[in-house]
Protein backbone atom coordinates (compact mmCIF):
# COMPACT_ATOMS: atom_id res chain seq x y z
CA UNK A 1 0.00 0.00 0.00
CA UNK A 2 1.04 3.57 -0.54
CA UNK A 3 2.71 5.03 2.56
CA UNK A 4 1.54 8.54 1.76
CA UNK A 5 -0.86 10.42 4.00
CA UNK A 6 -4.45 10.46 2.70
CA UNK A 7 -7.14 12.97 3.67
CA UNK A 8 -10.48 11.26 4.13
CA UNK A 9 -12.71 14.03 2.76
CA UNK A 10 -10.86 13.73 -0.55
CA UNK A 11 -11.67 10.01 -0.68
CA UNK A 12 -15.42 10.67 -0.85
CA UNK A 13 -16.60 9.53 -4.27
CA UNK A 14 -13.28 7.88 -5.16
CA UNK A 15 -13.67 4.87 -7.44
CA UNK A 16 -12.90 1.37 -6.12
CA UNK A 17 -11.39 -1.07 -8.62
CA UNK A 18 -10.77 -4.80 -8.64
CA UNK A 19 -7.34 -6.21 -9.60
CA UNK A 20 -8.17 -6.33 -13.32
CA UNK A 21 -9.31 -2.71 -13.45
CA UNK A 22 -13.10 -3.06 -13.31
CA UNK A 23 -14.80 -0.42 -11.18
CA UNK A 24 -16.89 -1.99 -8.40
CA UNK A 25 -18.12 1.08 -6.55
CA UNK A 26 -17.34 4.41 -4.92
CA UNK A 27 -16.13 5.30 -1.43
CA UNK A 28 -18.73 6.98 0.77
CA UNK A 29 -16.93 6.92 4.14
CA UNK A 30 -14.05 5.57 6.19
CA UNK A 31 -14.75 3.52 9.31
CA UNK A 32 -12.53 3.78 12.41
CA UNK A 33 -12.56 2.48 15.99
CA UNK A 34 -11.14 4.37 18.94
CA UNK A 35 -8.29 2.93 21.01
CA UNK A 36 -7.35 3.73 24.58
CA UNK A 37 -3.87 5.16 24.10
CA UNK A 38 -3.31 5.18 20.33
CA UNK A 39 -5.02 7.13 17.52
CA UNK A 40 -8.16 5.55 16.05
CA UNK A 41 -7.55 2.55 13.82
CA UNK A 42 -9.05 2.31 10.33
CA UNK A 43 -11.06 -0.90 10.01
CA UNK A 44 -12.55 -0.45 6.57
CA UNK A 45 -14.42 1.61 4.01
CA UNK A 46 -18.11 2.14 3.34
CA UNK A 47 -18.47 1.58 -0.42
CA UNK A 48 -21.49 2.18 -2.63
CA UNK A 49 -21.83 -0.56 -5.24
CA UNK A 50 -24.30 -0.74 -8.18
CA UNK A 51 -27.88 -0.60 -6.98
CA UNK A 52 -26.93 2.18 -4.53
CA UNK A 53 -26.24 -0.45 -1.88
CA UNK A 54 -23.65 0.51 0.72
CA UNK A 55 -21.37 -2.33 1.83
CA UNK A 56 -18.40 -2.77 4.12
CA UNK A 57 -14.95 -3.24 2.59
CA UNK A 58 -12.40 -4.44 5.13
CA UNK A 59 -9.13 -2.52 5.10
CA UNK A 60 -7.44 -5.91 4.84
CA UNK A 61 -9.00 -6.28 1.39
CA UNK A 62 -7.47 -3.04 0.13
CA UNK A 63 -4.16 -3.24 -1.68
CA UNK A 64 -3.75 0.43 -2.65
CA UNK A 65 -5.21 3.72 -1.44
CA UNK A 66 -4.75 7.09 -3.11
CA UNK A 67 -6.88 10.20 -3.56
CA UNK A 68 -7.57 9.09 -7.13
CA UNK A 69 -8.42 5.40 -6.79
CA UNK A 70 -8.63 2.44 -4.44
CA UNK A 71 -7.73 -1.10 -5.50
CA UNK A 72 -9.00 -4.24 -3.77
CA UNK A 73 -7.70 -7.80 -3.82
CA UNK A 74 -10.89 -9.08 -5.48
CA UNK A 75 -13.19 -10.04 -2.58
CA UNK A 76 -16.27 -7.96 -1.67
CA UNK A 77 -19.17 -8.78 0.60
CA UNK A 78 -22.46 -7.39 -0.75
CA UNK A 79 -24.43 -7.61 2.49
CA UNK A 80 -25.78 -4.13 3.30
CA UNK A 81 -23.52 -2.21 5.66
CA UNK A 82 -24.63 -1.96 9.27
CA UNK A 83 -22.61 0.11 11.70
CA UNK A 84 -21.48 -1.74 14.82
CA UNK A 85 -21.10 -0.35 18.30
CA UNK A 86 -17.78 1.44 18.76
CA UNK A 87 -17.39 2.15 15.05
CA UNK A 88 -17.22 5.77 13.92
CA UNK A 89 -17.73 7.05 10.38
CA UNK A 90 -15.16 9.74 9.73
CA UNK A 91 -17.05 11.83 7.17
CA UNK A 92 -20.48 11.40 8.71
CA UNK A 93 -19.54 11.70 12.38
CA UNK A 94 -16.04 13.14 12.89
CA UNK A 95 -16.08 16.08 10.51
CA UNK A 96 -17.56 19.09 12.26
CA UNK A 97 -16.73 17.94 15.78
CA UNK A 98 -15.23 20.44 18.20
CA UNK A 99 -11.86 19.74 19.81
CA UNK A 100 -9.74 21.55 22.39
CA UNK A 101 -5.96 21.79 22.27
CA UNK A 102 -4.11 19.86 24.96
CA UNK A 103 -1.80 22.84 25.55
CA UNK A 104 -4.77 25.02 26.52
CA UNK A 105 -4.50 27.31 23.49
CA UNK A 106 -8.19 27.12 22.68
CA UNK A 107 -10.57 25.05 20.59
CA UNK A 108 -11.20 24.29 16.93
CA UNK A 109 -13.50 22.40 14.55
CA UNK A 110 -12.41 19.30 12.63
CA UNK A 111 -12.59 19.90 8.86
CA UNK A 112 -10.68 16.85 7.63
CA UNK A 113 -8.93 13.75 8.95
CA UNK A 114 -5.65 12.31 7.66
CA UNK A 115 -5.04 8.57 7.73
CA UNK A 116 -1.65 6.93 7.26
CA UNK A 117 -0.26 3.43 6.93
CA UNK A 118 2.24 2.18 9.52
CA UNK A 119 5.26 -0.02 8.69
CA UNK A 120 3.24 -3.00 9.93
CA UNK A 121 0.52 -2.36 7.32
CA UNK A 122 -2.06 -0.92 9.72
CA UNK A 123 -3.97 2.22 8.75
CA UNK A 124 -4.76 4.74 11.48
CA UNK A 125 -5.68 8.38 11.98
CA UNK A 126 -2.47 10.41 12.00
CA UNK A 127 -3.51 14.07 11.94
CA UNK A 128 -6.53 16.33 12.02
CA UNK A 129 -7.04 19.38 9.82
CA UNK A 130 -8.80 21.84 12.12
CA UNK A 131 -10.02 25.43 11.96
CA UNK A 132 -9.77 27.78 14.91
CA UNK A 133 -12.54 30.30 15.64
CA UNK A 134 -12.42 33.59 13.80
CA UNK A 135 -10.66 36.31 15.79
CA UNK A 136 -11.20 39.94 14.82
CA UNK A 137 -12.02 41.11 11.28
CA UNK A 138 -11.16 38.62 8.57
CA UNK A 139 -11.49 39.18 4.81
CA UNK A 140 -12.45 35.52 4.37
CA UNK A 141 -14.94 35.29 7.23
CA UNK A 142 -13.23 32.23 8.72
CA UNK A 143 -10.57 31.50 11.30
CA UNK A 144 -7.08 30.10 10.63
CA UNK A 145 -6.48 26.41 9.94
CA UNK A 146 -3.76 24.08 11.15
CA UNK A 147 -2.70 20.42 11.13
CA UNK A 148 -2.43 18.74 14.52
CA UNK A 149 -1.57 15.25 15.70
CA UNK A 150 -4.38 13.20 17.23
CA UNK A 151 -2.81 13.31 20.70
CA UNK A 152 -2.50 17.13 20.60
CA UNK A 153 -6.26 17.63 20.95
CA UNK A 154 -9.21 16.06 22.68
CA UNK A 155 -12.83 16.09 21.66
CA UNK A 156 -15.17 18.65 23.15
CA UNK A 157 -18.60 17.45 22.11
CA UNK A 158 -21.13 18.15 24.81
CA UNK A 159 -23.77 15.49 25.33
CA UNK A 160 -26.87 16.37 23.33
CA UNK A 161 -25.18 19.26 21.53
CA UNK A 162 -25.72 19.59 17.81
CA UNK A 163 -22.68 18.71 15.76
CA UNK A 164 -21.79 21.09 12.94
CA UNK A 165 -22.70 19.59 9.59
CA UNK A 166 -21.11 22.29 7.44
CA UNK A 167 -18.07 20.26 6.44
CA UNK A 168 -20.11 17.11 5.79
CA UNK A 169 -22.45 19.08 3.53
CA UNK A 170 -19.47 20.51 1.65
CA UNK A 171 -18.03 17.01 1.20
CA UNK A 172 -21.25 15.78 -0.39
CA UNK A 173 -21.99 18.97 -2.34
CA UNK A 174 -21.69 17.26 -5.74
CA UNK A 175 -23.99 14.32 -4.96
CA UNK A 176 -27.25 14.09 -6.85
CA UNK A 177 -30.37 14.48 -4.66
CA UNK A 178 -31.16 10.75 -4.74
CA UNK A 179 -27.59 9.86 -3.72
CA UNK A 180 -27.55 12.47 -0.95
CA UNK A 181 -30.89 11.14 0.31
CA UNK A 182 -29.42 7.63 0.49
CA UNK A 183 -26.38 9.01 2.30
CA UNK A 184 -28.55 10.74 4.91
CA UNK A 185 -30.63 7.62 5.40
CA UNK A 186 -27.44 5.72 6.28
CA UNK A 187 -26.52 8.21 9.04
CA UNK A 188 -27.50 7.77 12.68
CA UNK A 189 -30.95 9.37 13.14
CA UNK A 190 -29.72 12.36 15.16
CA UNK A 191 -26.90 13.06 12.71
CA UNK A 192 -29.35 12.82 9.79
CA UNK A 193 -31.53 15.49 11.39
CA UNK A 194 -28.52 17.73 12.08
CA UNK A 195 -27.40 17.58 8.47
CA UNK A 196 -30.92 18.08 7.13
CA UNK A 197 -31.40 21.20 9.26
CA UNK A 198 -28.25 22.79 7.81
CA UNK A 199 -29.01 22.06 4.15
CA UNK A 200 -30.23 25.03 2.07
CA UNK A 201 -33.99 25.08 1.50
CA UNK A 202 -33.83 24.07 -2.17
CA UNK A 203 -31.30 21.29 -1.54
CA UNK A 204 -33.33 19.89 1.36
CA UNK A 205 -36.48 20.02 -0.79
CA UNK A 206 -34.77 17.96 -3.50
CA UNK A 207 -33.55 15.45 -0.92
CA UNK A 208 -36.95 15.08 0.76
CA UNK A 209 -38.51 14.26 -2.62
CA UNK A 210 -36.18 11.23 -2.80
CA UNK A 211 -36.88 9.91 0.72
CA UNK A 212 -39.50 7.48 2.06
CA UNK A 213 -42.52 9.19 3.61
CA UNK A 214 -41.63 8.21 7.18
CA UNK A 215 -38.24 9.96 6.99
CA UNK A 216 -39.81 12.95 5.22
CA UNK A 217 -42.21 13.40 8.11
CA UNK A 218 -39.45 12.83 10.68
CA UNK A 219 -37.31 15.61 9.22
CA UNK A 220 -40.15 18.05 8.60
CA UNK A 221 -41.39 17.57 12.16
CA UNK A 222 -38.01 18.72 13.50
CA UNK A 223 -38.07 21.96 11.47
CA UNK A 224 -39.78 25.06 12.81
CA UNK A 225 -42.94 26.02 10.93
CA UNK A 226 -41.43 28.90 8.96
CA UNK A 227 -38.49 26.77 7.75
CA UNK A 228 -40.79 23.84 6.95
CA UNK A 229 -43.03 26.11 4.85
CA UNK A 230 -40.00 27.49 2.98
CA UNK A 231 -38.85 23.95 2.15
CA UNK A 232 -42.34 22.95 0.99
CA UNK A 233 -42.36 26.00 -1.29
CA UNK A 234 -39.25 24.60 -3.00
CA UNK A 235 -40.69 21.11 -3.52
CA UNK A 236 -42.66 19.97 -6.54
CA UNK A 237 -46.35 20.60 -5.73
CA UNK A 238 -47.28 16.92 -6.03
CA UNK A 239 -44.47 15.89 -3.66
CA UNK A 240 -45.37 18.68 -1.23
CA UNK A 241 -49.00 17.56 -1.29
CA UNK A 242 -48.03 13.95 -0.58
CA UNK A 243 -45.93 15.09 2.38
CA UNK A 244 -48.55 17.40 3.84
CA UNK A 245 -51.09 14.61 3.57
CA UNK A 246 -48.96 12.61 6.04
CA UNK A 247 -49.16 15.37 8.68
CA UNK A 248 -51.94 16.12 11.10
CA UNK A 249 -54.74 18.26 9.63
CA UNK A 250 -53.88 21.08 12.02
CA UNK A 251 -50.19 21.30 11.15
CA UNK A 252 -50.80 20.71 7.47
CA UNK A 253 -53.23 23.61 7.30
CA UNK A 254 -50.88 25.84 9.30
CA UNK A 255 -47.99 25.12 6.92
CA UNK A 256 -50.20 25.83 3.91
CA UNK A 257 -51.03 29.22 5.40
CA UNK A 258 -47.32 29.98 5.78
CA UNK A 259 -46.42 28.92 2.22
CA UNK A 260 -46.34 31.29 -0.74
CA UNK A 261 -49.96 31.76 -1.88
CA UNK A 262 -49.35 30.48 -5.43
CA UNK A 263 -47.52 27.37 -4.20
CA UNK A 264 -50.13 26.71 -1.51
CA UNK A 265 -52.93 27.01 -4.06
CA UNK A 266 -51.40 24.28 -6.23
CA UNK A 267 -50.92 22.02 -3.23
CA UNK A 268 -54.47 22.57 -1.98
CA UNK A 269 -55.81 21.64 -5.40
CA UNK A 270 -53.80 18.43 -5.48
CA UNK A 271 -55.01 17.48 -2.01
CA UNK A 272 -58.59 17.46 -3.27
CA UNK A 273 -57.89 14.48 -5.54
CA UNK A 274 -57.64 10.85 -4.49
CA UNK A 275 -54.02 9.67 -4.40
CA UNK A 276 -54.69 6.86 -6.92
CA UNK A 277 -56.02 9.17 -9.65
CA UNK A 278 -54.37 11.29 -12.33
CA UNK A 279 -55.22 14.39 -10.28
CA UNK A 280 -53.50 12.99 -7.22
CA UNK A 281 -50.36 12.00 -9.15
CA UNK A 282 -49.91 14.93 -11.51
CA UNK A 283 -47.56 17.86 -11.30
CA UNK A 284 -49.11 21.28 -11.84
CA UNK A 285 -46.03 22.89 -13.43
CA UNK A 286 -45.71 21.60 -17.02
CA UNK A 287 -44.32 23.80 -19.80
CA UNK A 288 -47.28 25.74 -21.21
CA UNK A 289 -47.18 27.95 -24.32
CA UNK A 290 -49.57 29.60 -26.77
CA UNK A 291 -50.31 28.28 -30.23
CA UNK A 292 -48.38 31.26 -31.67
CA UNK A 293 -45.16 30.34 -29.84
CA UNK A 294 -42.39 29.24 -32.16
CA UNK A 295 -40.21 26.15 -32.23
CA UNK A 296 -37.27 28.32 -31.11
CA UNK A 297 -39.23 29.49 -28.05
CA UNK A 298 -40.32 25.95 -27.20
CA UNK A 299 -36.77 24.59 -27.39
CA UNK A 300 -35.50 27.45 -25.24
CA UNK A 301 -38.00 26.52 -22.52
CA UNK A 302 -37.04 22.84 -22.38
CA UNK A 303 -33.32 23.68 -22.23
CA UNK A 304 -33.66 24.97 -18.67
CA UNK A 305 -31.18 23.18 -16.41
CA UNK A 306 -33.57 22.75 -13.49
CA UNK A 307 -36.30 21.14 -15.60
CA UNK A 308 -36.93 17.42 -15.02
CA UNK A 309 -36.33 15.37 -18.21
CA UNK A 310 -39.88 13.98 -18.23
CA UNK A 311 -41.35 17.51 -18.15
CA UNK A 312 -39.01 18.62 -20.92
CA UNK A 313 -40.11 15.86 -23.28
CA UNK A 314 -43.08 17.90 -24.53
CA UNK A 315 -44.70 21.34 -24.30
CA UNK A 316 -48.41 21.87 -23.72
CA UNK A 317 -50.31 24.30 -25.97
CA UNK A 318 -53.38 26.05 -24.55
CA UNK A 319 -55.50 29.16 -24.86
CA UNK A 320 -54.80 31.89 -22.28
CA UNK A 321 -54.23 31.98 -19.36
CA UNK A 322 -51.02 29.95 -19.49
CA UNK A 323 -50.81 28.77 -15.87
CA UNK A 324 -52.74 25.76 -14.57
CA UNK A 325 -55.70 25.71 -14.67
CA UNK A 326 -55.23 27.20 -18.13
CA UNK A 327 -57.54 28.13 -20.91
CA UNK A 328 -58.80 25.38 -23.18
CA UNK A 329 -56.19 22.66 -23.80
CA UNK A 330 -55.23 22.40 -27.48
CA UNK A 331 -52.60 19.65 -27.48
CA UNK A 332 -48.94 18.85 -26.94
CA UNK A 333 -45.83 19.05 -29.08
CA UNK A 334 -43.07 16.50 -28.49
CA UNK A 335 -39.54 17.87 -28.38
CA UNK A 336 -38.37 15.48 -31.11
CA UNK A 337 -41.00 16.92 -33.45
CA UNK A 338 -39.73 20.43 -32.67
CA UNK A 339 -36.24 19.36 -33.68
CA UNK A 340 -37.48 18.45 -37.16
CA UNK A 341 -38.83 21.91 -38.03
CA UNK A 342 -37.30 25.36 -38.61
CA UNK A 343 -37.12 27.72 -35.59
CA UNK A 344 -39.84 30.07 -36.91
CA UNK A 345 -42.60 27.42 -37.25
CA UNK A 346 -45.53 27.94 -34.88
CA UNK A 347 -46.15 25.20 -32.30
CA UNK A 348 -49.90 25.31 -32.92
CA UNK A 349 -49.27 23.63 -36.29
CA UNK A 350 -47.26 20.76 -34.76
CA UNK A 351 -49.75 19.33 -32.26
CA UNK A 352 -49.89 15.55 -31.79
CA UNK A 353 -53.40 14.63 -33.00
CA UNK A 354 -53.22 11.08 -31.63
CA UNK A 355 -52.76 11.93 -27.94
CA UNK A 356 -55.90 12.51 -25.92
CA UNK A 357 -55.66 14.02 -22.44
CA UNK A 358 -57.01 12.25 -19.37
CA UNK A 359 -59.31 13.71 -16.75
CA UNK A 360 -58.28 14.34 -13.17
CA UNK A 361 -60.36 11.40 -11.91
CA UNK A 362 -58.80 8.88 -14.32
CA UNK A 363 -57.38 5.96 -12.36
CA UNK A 364 -53.65 5.52 -11.94
CA UNK A 365 -53.96 2.09 -13.58
CA UNK A 366 -55.49 3.63 -16.72
CA UNK A 367 -52.79 6.33 -16.85
CA UNK A 368 -50.14 3.58 -16.58
CA UNK A 369 -51.76 1.72 -19.48
CA UNK A 370 -51.77 4.85 -21.65
CA UNK A 371 -48.11 5.64 -20.96
CA UNK A 372 -47.09 2.05 -21.72
CA UNK A 373 -49.32 1.61 -24.79
CA UNK A 374 -48.16 4.77 -26.55
CA UNK A 375 -44.54 4.84 -25.31
CA UNK A 376 -45.03 8.19 -23.57
CA UNK A 377 -43.17 9.81 -20.69
CA UNK A 378 -46.03 12.16 -19.78
CA UNK A 379 -49.76 12.56 -20.36
CA UNK A 380 -51.77 15.82 -19.96
CA UNK A 381 -54.60 16.10 -17.42
CA UNK A 382 -57.67 18.31 -17.99
CA UNK A 383 -60.69 19.28 -15.91
CA UNK A 384 -64.38 19.13 -16.87
CA UNK A 385 -63.99 22.36 -18.88
CA UNK A 386 -61.08 20.88 -20.87
CA UNK A 387 -58.62 23.21 -19.16
CA UNK A 388 -55.11 21.88 -18.55
CA UNK A 389 -54.53 21.32 -14.82
CA UNK A 390 -51.27 19.34 -14.97
CA UNK A 391 -49.41 16.37 -16.42
CA UNK A 392 -48.67 12.92 -15.05
CA UNK A 393 -45.08 11.90 -15.79
CA UNK A 394 -43.55 8.45 -15.91
CA UNK A 395 -41.70 9.05 -12.62
CA UNK A 396 -45.00 9.95 -10.92
CA UNK A 397 -46.41 6.60 -12.03
CA UNK A 398 -43.29 4.68 -10.98
CA UNK A 399 -43.45 6.24 -7.51
CA UNK A 400 -47.05 5.08 -7.28
CA UNK A 401 -46.48 1.54 -8.59
CA UNK A 402 -43.34 0.75 -6.61
CA UNK A 403 -43.74 -0.38 -2.97
CA UNK A 404 -43.63 2.36 -0.35
CA UNK A 405 -40.23 1.22 0.93
CA UNK A 406 -38.59 0.69 -2.48
CA UNK A 407 -35.85 3.23 -1.69
CA UNK A 408 -34.60 1.18 1.25
CA UNK A 409 -35.18 -2.35 -0.06
CA UNK A 410 -32.26 -4.72 -0.52
CA UNK A 411 -31.84 -6.24 -3.94
CA UNK A 412 -32.93 -9.89 -4.10
CA UNK A 413 -30.40 -10.99 -6.67
CA UNK A 414 -26.68 -11.20 -5.81
CA UNK A 415 -24.28 -8.92 -7.64
CA UNK A 416 -22.30 -10.76 -10.29
CA UNK A 417 -19.03 -9.42 -11.57
CA UNK A 418 -16.50 -10.96 -13.92
CA UNK A 419 -16.07 -14.57 -14.96
CA UNK A 420 -14.44 -16.32 -12.00
CA UNK A 421 -12.09 -15.96 -9.05
CA UNK A 422 -9.26 -17.48 -11.05
CA UNK A 423 -9.25 -14.49 -13.41
CA UNK A 424 -8.81 -12.09 -10.52
CA UNK A 425 -12.31 -10.61 -10.81
CA UNK A 426 -14.51 -9.69 -7.87
CA UNK A 427 -15.80 -12.66 -5.89
CA UNK A 428 -18.95 -12.14 -3.84
CA UNK A 429 -19.50 -13.62 -0.39
CA UNK A 430 -22.77 -13.74 1.49
CA UNK A 431 -21.58 -13.40 5.07
CA UNK A 432 -22.04 -10.05 6.81
CA UNK A 433 -18.43 -9.02 6.43
CA UNK A 434 -16.97 -12.42 5.69
CA UNK A 435 -13.57 -13.56 4.60
CA UNK A 436 -10.18 -13.09 6.15
CA UNK A 437 -9.50 -9.63 7.43
CA UNK A 438 -12.95 -9.39 8.98
CA UNK A 439 -12.99 -7.97 12.45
Amino acid sequence: MSPSRIFVARLAGTSVFDPVGDRVGRVRDVLVVYRKNDPPSVVGLVVEIPGKRRVFLSIGRVTSISSGQIITNGLINVRRFEQRGGEVRVIAELLGRRVVFADGSGEATVEDVAIEESPTGEWAVSQLFVRRPKVGPSPFGKGPTTLVAWNEVREKQERGAAQSAEQLIATYSELKPADLANTLLDLPPQRMLEVAEELPDDRLADVLEEMPESEQVQILTKLDDDRAADVLDQMQPDDAADLIAQLSDERGEHLLELMEPEEAEDVRMLLTYAPDTAGGLMTTEPIIVSADATVAEGLALIRRHELAPALGAAVCVTLPPYEAPTGRFLGIVHFQRMLRYPPHVRLGTLLDPSLEPVTADTSAAEVSRILASYNLVSVPVVDEKHRLVGVVTIDDILDYLLPDDWRSQDEDEPVKRGPSDETGSIRIVNGRRGGSGTR
